[in-house]
């Protein structure tokens, strides 16, 4: 211990460089550290604006698969309802231009629909599929619109009439009181009015023929004179 005070008494002068260095040498390792905490606290905030990012867009995924649902159930109304087709055939003529957009927006939308929220994984994919779901919903509903307005304008006289039949016979054919005899006369009668005039969608034929089939199944509750 003496021999460092005689060290330090005899080269008493360099204590001014030491106290400068080691000042030096405490203000780096001050804004090292400083630099260090700021490099954590920016990877923190960018880590959350990355996970905001992620939930915002899931959200938003969420948010289109539920308007895509709905203008597909709003065509299901029509798709699963040979009355409504019959009311508005419109909606199933691929010689409207109308009808052909909506039909061509809808295999677009369901060709880009996710199998989950974070199956979309890039800006460039979310907003494919934004765009297409706003597509399929204005197609729809100017198509419906217009099938609402038009109804059965676009057919002769004579077709009307056909028409007005099918429905007549399509509800015998679903009237839980006739024979199994009278619905399926009924069923067939109106299929023969309804061709040439309407295209019915291999859905709507499926559901109808179910539905005809289980009433079949079940039996008449009364009878009912032929018509």
């Amino acid at each position: 211990m003496d021999s460092l005070f005689n060290l330090i008494g005899h080269n008493w002068w360099m204590v001014f460089p030491l106290s400068a260095l080691l000042a030096h040498w405490g203000r780096s390792l001050g804004k090292a550290s400083e630099r260090r905490h700021r490099r954590k606290v920016e990877l923190y905030r960018l880590r959350n604006r990355q996970a905001e990012a992620e939930t915002a867009g899931r959200n938003e995924v969420q948010a289109l698969v539920a308007d895509h649902d709905a203008v597909n159930r709003r065509w299901l109304d029509y798709e699963l309802d040979v009355g409504k087709l019959i009311d508005f055939p419109m909606m199933t003529d691929v010689r409207e231009p109308l009808t052909v957009a909506f039909l061509r927006a809808k295999r677009e939308a369901d060709g880009l629909r996710p199998e989950g929220p974070g199956r979309i994984t890039t800006a460039a994919g979310l907003a494919a599929y934004r765009a297409a779901v706003r597509d399929f919903e204005v197609a729809f509903d100017v198509a419906e619109r217009e099938a609402r307005r038009m109804r059965d304008s676009n057919f002769t006289g004579p077709e009307r009439e056909r028409l007005a039949t099918a429905r007549k016979l399509l509800r015998i054919a679903s009237d839980a009181a006739a024979t199994p005899a009278e619905r399926q006369t009924a069923y067939k009668r109106a299929r023969r009015e309804l061709d040439g005039l309407i295209v019915l969608p291999e859905a709507t034929l499926a559901s109808l023929e179910e539905k005809i089939a289980g009433m079949l199944d079940a039996g008449p509750t009364r009878s009912r004179p032929p018509f």
